[in-house]
């Protein structure tokens, strides 16, 4: 049991995989290089290999890949761009990172991620570019938000952060658009043991541009020729990174089969599992929906079951936002009223779900 949890909502310490991440941070002590090194250039290429992308460049986290994606891509100041109003809140904060002003659109009713439609509704001549979040590990509808981007001449940035090694109709996310953007903050498919993120791109130029951004905007020793900053993923969390990315496939089809026990032992309860839209999903969250979600909450709290919500808020409610005058999203707003996420992990058992879902069949809302 975990701080007092019949079922914790995760666990991060290393399990399988300890004896690489000791030999891979031995492996960094011993060299002394710890910034900017051989791990890290390591990485890149796998990491590119593994999302189908022909570069991939190490930054400090996942808000950093968004905000620098996006200055490399020149936008900033006076531009517009779109973006999810379910999602953790750097998604929106990356955007004025960069300069530029995020404009929330509505999201679809079961797939959760941008609506297209909304999408095409909120264009302005301002509007440069879309970040479509692909969400709890579910891609967004990138086939069409691809017709609606192209059609109006708007770069793509897609959020990954939630999304590692996923598809959408049978293609890696990350290759739809411009740029992608991943976190490795420890409660990642992919995860660190601190903070870390990655952009991923097929243009070379762009991926170059980004490298020399994340480090102060320099081309060599004391030489900067733009305003960069410095956010850089060290060699420690590159070489644990290393060490758990030949895990992750099986890792993920792990949460796959967790995903499906879960289905099945909820099926017909009053707590709705959200729908699976795409066989890429990779489920770094299992989200319920219900309309007494504080009362089954607080059940599960009563039955030492750990959960949480992702996320209570929508962004064009924050206070952080309030200067952007966003547009209402009334499908968000109903959704983050009901939903909660369940615990999940790989190593998550048949037993631990058991309990789980009988609680969840147990809960009676107080009339």
């Amino acid at each position: 049991m975990t701080g007092g949890w019949r079922v914790p909502f995760q666990k991060l310490t290393p399990g399988e995989d300890a004896g690489d991440i000791r030999a891979a941070i031995t492996r960094v002590l011993d060299r002394g290089w710890f910034v900017l090194g051989p791990e890290v250039e390591a990485f890149e290429r796998e990491f590119a290999a593994a999302c189908g992308a022909g570069r991939a460049v190490g930054v400090g986290t996942g808000t950093d890949a968004l905000a620098l994606a996006l200055r490399a891509l020149g936008i900033g100041r006076g531009d517009e761009v779109i973006t999810s109003p379910l999602t953790a809140a750097y998604t929106g904060l990356a955007v004025m990172m960069a300069g530029a002003r995020p404009v929330f659109a509505d999201i679809d009713p079961q797939r959760l991620t941008l609506s297209p439609a909304a999408v095409a509704a909120a264009i302005t001549p301002r509007t440069a570019a879309v970040i479509p979040v692909h969400l709890y590990g579910q891609a967004a509808d990138m086939p069409a938000l691809t017709v609606v981007a192209e059609r109006h001449g708007l770069a793509i940035v897609e959020d990954c952060c939630q999304a590692h090694l996923a598809t959408s109709a049978d293609r890696p996310v990350g290759t739809f658009g411009a740029a992608a953007a991943f976190s490795f903050y420890p409660t990642k498919n992919l995860g660190a043991i601190g903070d870390g993120g990655a952009v991923v791109t097929t243009d070379a130029a762009l991926a170059d541009r980004i490298a020399r951004l994340r480090n102060g905007g320099q081309t060599d020793r004391y030489r900067h020729v733009e305003p960069g900053v410095n956010s850089r993923l060290d060699e420690l969390q590159a070489a644990v990174l290393r060490a758990r990315l030949p895990h992750l496939a099986r890792w993920t089809d792990a949460r796959r089969a967790v995903a499906r026990r879960y289905r099945d032992a909820l099926r017909g309860s009053a707590a709705v599992m959200l729908d699976e839209l795409d066989p890429g999903h990779v489920y770094h969250l299992i989200v319920i929906r219900s309309p007494h979600r504080d009362g089954l909450q607080a059940h599960l709290d009563a039955h030492r079951i750990q959960t949480l919500i992702h996320y209570p808020i929508p962004l064009p409610r924050q206070a952080a936002f309030e200067s952007v005058a966003p547009t209402a999203c009334p499908v968000a707003d109903e959704t983050c009223r009901r939903i909660l996420s369940l615990p999940i992990h790989p190593g998550l058992g048949d037993d631990e779900i058991r309990l789980v879902a009988d609680a969840v069949r147990s809960f009676s809302p107080a009339r």
